[in-house]
């Protein structure tokens, strides 16, 4: 029986080819985005996942509630690893581990350096690789990075060092200009999808600040995992963790520290706390992508459903033919579901391809190798056959019900009615189809003017063609800081140059609590920049008051320059007021020479900071240099030559400032491009759908439209009869759709600290649209329609 039905259901289909097409062009597209999105989300889950103990491997990450809000950071104090290996009876294992940055040098067996590079590299504890197990080529994993100065490889870094990982052990390469590591171990290459992807494993006892013991001090850097035992739960762990904060945070500072939990399963998706990969795909854009594939295949299906009861009208004798030859209702609906399940099998393989076509530019957009492959994702497969089976269910059941209705006598006589219920779950569906199309259409339309509002709006300092170049900072090379800040100066095309640990707007700033004027501790942290006398020249900061910080080589700061958020934050009212005053800080009492106007120090989803600026010579990270915009590729060319004369032995590096800002805002991109690519697959898709319903009108309605015709309407008017409807059905669906734009919308600005003010014109654009796309579909079907010769519809009767 399911041979034969699949045989009439192959001649059905190619019997109605514009159908057919029309209906695969929609499913196709609509599953083919779903397929980009499944993939794409499925790979983000899957990170963090290919480890035996995943269940019971837990991050150790930072806490901190402040008078002024609460701070996330998953870097721990360096003495907590220890310190919970002691003190936690239920954890099986603890680990720290160090992420450092730092030159690598390879020598060739004469002696000569091969391979000079940075790269970055941690500081592993042994009882890490108890945690996570990693396959090992060679060496001992229990051994191997017990002994200071010894370092184990991934295979591909082993390769590309040595030729020949297998040659890789015994071999010895120098980091950081200071230590000689001896290879002592080989791991297979990390996956991509992890958190942690370590090349370079150094062992832990190599670690000079291993034994501070400072628990009020926190670095990004400094890391902590820990191994559940077996049956152990968070909530078990809530108790001796109390006990263990107030036996080992006994300052009394104006934060209340604690320390979470984080689950393997979490650390990708939690935008609270960064990583060392960089890669975070926050719950909200997962969630937000799940609704738009969704929304997408309903899109779709509700086509498919317009197209098939425009087309029943035109099956009906062959049903009451088939009614009239004892087939049951039950047999005509599997037939009609089979002959869905056969368009959605075919606009399935159809959907494949386009995803395959797809695939390259989704990667190229997310920076991820995302793949297609259902040999090593078996879920790919399941997911497919779930989304044939629910598509196939949800666009054909209700055709099927409807055609397997009709009555055998009616039908014989081409008088059926589909009825004013299915009449008005088709105007249902029309109006849900163009509800999403408008809220995608509205949603895009903001996020574009937001990120036009994010490259226009000023930051309050100057970022054009500045160079940040990275300067080493060990003793010997900071003695020629000054020479090579001298000699960059003098280069034609240079404006100006400063030395600092990082520009005014970071992602990696350190906050500092501070006491001012003599007062108690402030009950807010200000953002710290280690800055020279040339930082205030370097990027157009604009002084409000007093005089900028003076010259002076010295590892103290001796005096400070602050923001207008931070006196405004201690009630300070006219800048002028707060020279002079003294800032308590890290045990100094030191005076504020100026206030600068207030800068964008983070990405404009975050509020100015307090910040003070202060001299120090001994943390300088960064030389900053202002170039003339018309000279950059020599001017960088020339500065890279000084450089290599004064540090020989380190990698020279460079970003600029503007690229550094625009990194901040890629997933605002990403979304914006998102969001533009699927409102436009949702207004095809909304487009062939509109074009099945006008043409199930157009056929219900051709006889009154011939009989009008014959009494003398004109083409015009019988086209603004058919338009007038869905002109209706699309205003009905503007109404339903603007408020559930506006609060989805809402919702995504209020995550900026600085956004555009929601105004009437993005929703009156996505109105705009949907008319015009309402007017030219159905004029058109419905021009075709009022053209036809009345007799040919008329002379039946």
């Amino acid at each position: 029986m399911f041979k034969l039905n699949l045989k009439i259901a192959f001649r059905n289909l190619w019997k109605n080819k514009g159908y057919t097409l029309i209906n695969i062009a929609g499913l196709s597209i609509g599953m083919a985005g779903c397929i980009l999105i499944f993939l794409f989300i499925s790979y983000q889950l899957s990170f963090d996942q290919q480890y035996k103990n995943k269940d019971r491997i837990y991050r150790v990450v930072s806490h901190a509630y402040y008078a002024g809000g609460e701070e996330f950071d998953r870097g721990v104090p360096l003495p907590l690893a220890s310190a919970m290996r002691n003190d936690f009876g239920m954890l099986e294992q603890v680990a720290a581990l160090e992420g450092s940055w730092g030159m690598i040098k390879v020598k060739d067996s004469k002696g000569n350096v091969k391979i000079k590079i940075q790269e970055k590299a941690f500081y592993v504890e042994p009882d890490f690789f108890r945690i996570f197990d990693y396959e090992w080529l060679d060496g001992n994993p229990e051994q191997a990075l017990k002994e200071p100065n010894t370092v184990a490889l991934s295979q591909k870094t082993a390769e590309r060092f040595f030729g020949d990982w297998h040659q890789a052990v015994g071999k010895t390469i120098n980091y950081q200009n200071n230590k000689d590591l001896k290879v002592t171990g080989v791991f297979a290459d990390i996956p991509e999808n992890n958190s942690n992807v370590i090349n370079i494993a150094i062992s832990y006892a190599s670690f000079e600040n291993r034994n501070q013991k400072r628990w009020g001090s926190i670095s990004s850097n400094s890391e902590c995992y820990v191994l559940l035992k077996p049956g152990v739960t968070t909530a078990d762990l809530a108790s001796p963790k109390a006990v263990f904060l107030k036996k080992y945070y006994v300052e009394k500072t104006i934060a209340k520290p604690d320390h979470l939990f984080q689950r393997m399963d979490e650390i990708h998706i939690d935008e609270r706390f960064s990583n060392f990969s960089g890669k975070i795909t926050s719950k909200s854009e997962l969630f937000g992508l799940t609704a738009i594939g969704v929304l997408l295949l309903i899109t779709a299906c509700i086509n498919f459903i317009n197209l098939a009861t425009a087309q029943a009208i035109g099956r009906s004798k062959e049903v009451g033919v088939r009614k009239v030859m004892g087939s049951g209702k039950k047999q005509l609906m599997i037939q009609f579901l089979t002959e869905t399940m056969l368009l959605t099998f075919i606009a399935l393989l159809l959907a494949c391809a386009i995803t395959e076509v797809a695939l390259p530019g989704m990667s190229a957009l997310f920076k991820e190798k995302i793949t297609f492959n259902l040999l090593e994702r078996p879920v790919i497969f399941v997911f497919l056959t779930c989304m044939v089976l629910f598509v196939s269910f949800l666009s054909g059941f209700y055709p099927a019900m409807v055609m397997s209705g009709f009555s055998p006598a009616l039908a014989i006589k081409n008088k059926v009615n589909i009825g004013h219920g299915g009449g008005l779950l088709r105007k249902v569906l029309v109006v849900v189809q163009f509800a999403i199309t408008i809220v995608l259409v509205t949603g895009t339309l903001v996020i574009l003017m937001q990120m036009k509002f994010m490259r226009e709006k000023p930051l309050g300092f100057n970022s054009s063609a500045v160079a940040l170049i990275t300067i080493p900072t060990d003793s010997l090379s900071r003695q020629k800081f000054e020479i090579l800040k001298s000699r960059v100066k003098a280069q034609p095309g240079v404006l100006a140059v400063s030395l600092c640990n990082n520009g005014p707007s970071a992602d990696d700033n350190t906050n500092n609590a501070f006491a001012f004027d003599g007062t108690k501790e402030a009950d807010f942290q200000a953002n710290t920049k280690i800055v020279d006398a040339d930082y205030l020249k370097t990027f157009g900061l604009q002084l409000v008051a007093g005089r900028y910080l003076s010259q002076r080589k010295s590892d103290t700061i001796h005096e400070f320059v602050v923001n207008e958020t931070l006196l405004k934050k201690l009630n300070v009212i006219h800048p002028q007021d707060a020279i002079g005053k003294k800032i308590l800080f890290g045990g100094l009492s030191i005076p504020v020479v100026g206030v600068v106007k207030d800068f964008n120090n983070l990405n404009l989803r975050a509020s100015i900071s307090p910040i003070i600026m202060g001299t120090r010579n001994d943390r300088f990270e960064i030389m900053a240099v202002k170039m003339n915009a018309q000279q950059i590729p020599a001017v960088m060319k020339n500065i890279e030559k000084i450089w290599n004369e004064y540090y020989p032995d380190h990698v020279y590096s460079s970003d600029f400032m503007e690229d550094k800002i625009n990194k901040y805002y890629e997933s605002e991109q990403i979304m914006g491009t998102l969001f533009k690519v699927f409102a436009l697959v949702i207004i095809f898709i909304s487009f062939i759908g509109l074009f099945g319903l006008i043409a199930f009108v157009a056929a219900q309605r051709t006889k009154e439209m011939a009989i009008r015709k014959i009494l003398g309407a004109s083409v015009f008017e019988l086209m603004s009869m058919l338009n007038t409807t869905f002109i209706f059905l699309i205003l009905i669906a503007n109404l339903v759709a603007w408020p559930v734009a506006y609060i989805f919308i809402q919702k995504w600005l209020s995550g900026y600290a600085y956004r555009i003010e929601l105004s009437i014109w993005p929703f009156a654009a996505a109105m705009f649209i949907s008319l015009i796309i309402t007017l030219v579909t159905v004029s058109f079907r419905s021009y075709k329609t009022a053209k036809t010769n009345p007799v040919d519809a008329l002379k039946y009767e």
